[in-house]
């Protein structure tokens, strides 16, 4: 938290927020634009934020993405805003939205993107990714393939019945930092665009950064759907790999 309140201290790193907040997946170039600066020193700014879990990137081709992650923010509200006369603190009620309003406008560009710290090892978190016993446990689902660029794979309900509730491809596999696949429905019209989900797992001493991007999502609705699905299953799956067991209840039933 104290990287938190540093990052937030300074003017600038502050407009980089706003700017993100009104167009989250801006490249560096996109930020500079606005700002009175150098690149180096917007990317010492950014590396800051990034330090902070306030910002979060993501590579698509040769281009670097930047996204605002408000889960610090919404726990800075929780801990100490609430504890305070509202009038006075209006400014930052907005806080509460920012998770709600990452609308994206453009469709070349994530429509999602969550970012969950596990303690673990990169190779732990790809083989629960992958392996169908262990989605098993912690996301309702086995998801069922070999991994291998091209393949298919499916998400396999575990009542026996060999149903998927979800299809697609896998487009790009390189265990065990990154993993793309294609999302569809069995039933889905094969001229539509799927949706498209990537698995970045980065390494830090102990812990695992665990980025899930989940793109071309058909509507705002579909969005809000993943956005509440990722968080249940990614919450589970940090559970699982760091005590050995999901949570006691699944938490995609509990009511929004």
């Amino acid at each position: 938290m104290d990287k938190v309140f540093k990052a937030l201290a300074d003017q600038t790193r502050r407009y980089l927020l706003d700017m993100l907040h009104e167009h989250n997946g801006q490249t560096l170039g996109e930020l500079c634009r606005r700002l009175e600066m150098t690149r180096q020193s917007a990317t010492q700014h950014l590396a800051v934020l990034e330090a902070a879990n306030l910002v979060s990137t993501v590579r698509r081709g040769r281009e670097k993405l930047h996204y605002l992650n408000p889960v610090p923010l919404h726990e800075i509200q929780e801990r100490w805003i609430d504890k305070f006369e509202r009038p006075r603190l209006r400014a930052l009620s907005r806080v509460k939205q920012l998770a709600e309003k990452a609308e994206e406008a453009m469709a070349d560009k994530p429509a999602f993107v969550y970012v969950i710290y596990i303690e673990s090892t990169p190779e732990k978190v790809w083989h629960a990714l992958t392996d169908a016993d262990l989605t098993a446990e912690y996301w309702g689902h086995s998801n069922v393939s070999d991994w291998q660029v091209g393949s298919p794979w499916e998400h396999q309900r575990t009542d026996g019945s060999g149903t998927a509730d979800v299809v697609g491809t896998v487009v790009e596999s390189s265990p065990p930092t990154r993993l793309v696949t294609t999302w569809a429905a069995p039933d889905a019209d094969a001229a539509a665009e799927p949706s498209r989900v990537t698995f970045d797992i980065q390494p830090h001493g102990d812990i695992v950064r665990l980025t899930v991007t989940h793109e071309n999502l058909a509507d705002e609705a579909e969005r809000t759907a993943a956005a509440g699905g990722w968080a249940a299953v990614l919450s589970n799956l940090k559970s699982l790999i760091e005590t050995g067991s999901p949570l006691p209840q699944q938490p995609w039933l509990i009511p929004q």
